[in-house]
């Protein structure tokens, strides 16, 4: 079967300015007894390949999201299979109060290769970053006389619990918890003007990847680190975006040249499954007992996913095949977006991020659905790209065909639609 021949056929124009939400599902499953929290093309995906899914009507897609980066090694690769597998075989969960071989296996391979010092398991990145939290404000009750607030950036995403929430400064379900201060991304000054006697640590992402894929410049994130140092307080790094590979190093961090006292990592460490993990270095292991605790936490079943995926990104030439195909990648997209007329392209190996000269992106995203390509929007004027850390350069030129079929099918209807107007 060749899969680059399996292209949807060109839809109407009224198809593509068709309210996403009134197409039934093509399936015999219903979605009314979901909670109607995301907003999801009507196809029911039934299995995946490497970079590539299949729909219950057996249409092919090329998926440049992987699950928002996610599945670092693909849809559903040997490596994860065959460890899950024999994991399950063994021993899925014996409880968070017993050790297990899987656990303590990845905690002390990601301190070695992370150089940290202390390591916990948990099943999401909402949940580290919330335990990074915890730890900060344990750390200020022991060493900075009870500080207990933390700065963050504007337009910042910490997770969806209420308490990354605050720390994202998203106030859709107030009142906010407090403790939290937000100040411009890539501005040092308001963020110096910002620390106070109650400041016990600054929580960044590398990559401000749900605000339209935005890096932190080297001068700003080294003088954050350097404003730590100078002040006394902890530097926390979020990378549950950017971690595991995602921007060709291990940690962005390794990138920029900068050392976090705390670390939070999710979504490519599980490989697709829920795991995720808070890492801490030097002054910052304070946590006692019975102060992080969790079902799952660090069950057997996870970490040994936890284990292959490690493995694999550490393995020989793996980084250099991200850092590889991100320039590839990147090449084409700028050439696409010099061919379209759209802005500019960000982001850092395999998270990038193509911003668009008008809100079209979900005009784009749907187009793109069409021509068999799955991508991300995460604002209105921005495309996110986050294949496979193992995506080929071949898969890469079938997803710039496709795209660009897309920008011509978008560009098409909003000429109809001027015509429309005008007459």
């Amino acid at each position: 079967m060749n899969l680059f021949n399996l292209r949807r056929p060109a839809p109407s124009l009224d198809d593509l300015l068709l309210d996403a939400k009134t197409p039934m599902l093509r399936d015999e499953l219903s979605s009314q007894s979901l909670m109607p929290t995301v907003a999801r093309p009507p196809q029911v995906f039934v299995r995946g390949q490497g970079s590539w899914l299949w729909d219950s009507e057996d249409r092919a897609y090329l998926d440049f999201t992987q699950g928002g980066a996610a599945n670092s090694l693909g849809h559903s690769p040997s490596v994860l299979v065959r460890a899950l597998a024999d994991q399950a075989q063994a021993l899925i969960n014996p409880g968070s109060g017993l050790h297990n071989r899987s656990q303590l296996n990845l905690v002390d391979r990601l301190c070695h290769s992370t150089g940290s010092d202390q390591a916990y398991l948990l099943n999401s990145g909402a949940e580290a970053c919330e335990a990074a939290i915890k730890l900060a404000r344990k750390w200020g009750q022991l060493h900075r006389s009870g500080a207990y607030r933390i700065i963050t950036a504007s337009n910042a995403c910490h997770g969806r619990s209420l308490s990354t929430l605050a720390a994202s400064g998203d106030n859709r379900f107030e009142p906010q918890l407090p403790g939290f201060c937000h100040v411009p991304f890539n501005d040092l000054p308001a963020l110096h003007a910002a620390v106070d006697a109650h400041t016990v640590a600054i929580m960044l992402e590398p990559i401000q990847s749900d605000a339209g894929v935005i890096p932190a410049t080297e001068h700003y994130l080294k003088g954050v680190e350097r404003l730590c140092r100078e002040l006394g307080i902890l530097l926390i790094l979020d990378e549950v975006q950017t971690g595991m590979g995602r921007c060709a190093t291990l940690l962005a961090e390794q990138h920029y040249g900068v050392r976090a006292d705390i670390v939070t990592l999710g979504k490519g460490l599980g490989g697709g499954v829920p795991l995720a993990a808070l890492l801490a270095r030097g002054k910052a292991c304070c946590f006692e007992l019975g102060e992080l605790e969790g079902t799952h936490h660090g069950n057997a079943l996870m970490a040994a996913a936890g284990v292959a995926v490690l493995d694999s990104v550490l393995g020989h030439g793996f980084l250099e095949h991200v850092r590889d195909t991100g320039q590839y990648l990147g090449e084409g997209l700028a050439r696409l977006a010099h061919r379209y007329g759209q802005g500019e392209l960000r982001g850092q190996g395999l998270l990038l991020g193509l911003g668009l000269s008008d809100d079209s992106a979900d005009a784009v995203v749907k187009a793109a659905l069409y021509e068999g390509l799955i991508l991300n929007a995460p604002q209105p004027d921005c495309l996110r790209f986050t294949p496979a850390l193992t995506v080929s350069k071949s898969n890469i030129d079938e997803m710039l065909l496709r795209l660009a079929r897309a920008f011509s099918r978008v560009h098409t209807t909003q000429l109809q639609c001027r015509k429309g107007i005008a007459v």
